[in-house]
């Protein structure tokens, strides 16, 4: 259930992404706000792979997670986690789906609730960028560009995320939640633009699944 509302949380904050903006140098010396909006203008889909790990206020680190994802503009999404256990979340542009196989219980959203300004609407989605967040550019680091997002609205359920590039593409996410836990994610082997379609982000409740509707 937490990595499900972490994942929730991640992916709403990643799609609220920029739009356009020419780019006039080249890609390794842009700053990574510059990286982001080329990516976002030129990347209408993708496909990859993550992993993620997530470490308390204490210093606990939880177990790690692994998964391959999808995405194609505007507000389509699927994460998959495939270890050490799975979970799914799919968004078709107008719903998200939350599906657990071990409650085999589906929870199911409206994309204007779950996405907004949080972490998928960076990545994932299509608006402006700085309407929902204070963006503030950080010391390169790991051989990568970094930028901060802070949510503009008190209750986003988060602190901050940064966004790491490089070559124009998204590396790294690291998100700090309102609960003091910070959320590392490493994006790798992502393909840009492979030819999705739709149909690719369509959801069926598996049979006898718990279907939850959230108001």
């Amino acid at each position: 259930m937490l990595l499900i509302a972490k994942m929730r949380l991640f992916l709403t904050a990643c799609a609220c992404a920029l739009m356009g903006a020419a780019v006039s140098l080249p890609v390794s010396a842009e700053t990574a706000r510059e990286q982001l909006r080329s990516f976002v203008a030129q990347v209408q889909s993708a496909s990859g792979s993550f992993a993620q790990y997530t470490v308390g206020p204490q210093g606990q680190t939880k177990p790690p997670q692994q998964g391959q994802f999808l995405f194609m503009r505007p507000g389509r999404f699927k994460w998959d986690v495939v270890k050490p256990y799975e979970q799914q979340i799919v968004s078709n542009g107008r719903e998200i789906f939350q599906f657990d196989p071990d409650l085999n219980q589906v929870t199911v959203r409206n994309v204007d609730q779950a996405i907004g300004g949080s972490p998928a609407a960076i990545l994932f989605g299509s608006g402006s960028l700085e309407q929902s967040f204070e963006v503030t550019a950080l010391p390169n680091k790991e051989s990568l560009v970094w930028l901060r997002a802070k949510p503009r609205l008190p209750d986003a359920g988060f602190n901050y995320l940064d966004l790491g590039f490089k070559d124009g593409i998204p590396h790294r996410i690291i998100l700090l939640d309102a609960f003091g836990q910070t959320t590392h994610v490493e994006l790798s082997a992502l393909v840009r633009n492979p030819g999705l379609s739709t149909s690719n982000f369509d959801f069926v409740a598996p049979n006898g699944a718990d279907v939850v509707r959230m108001q």
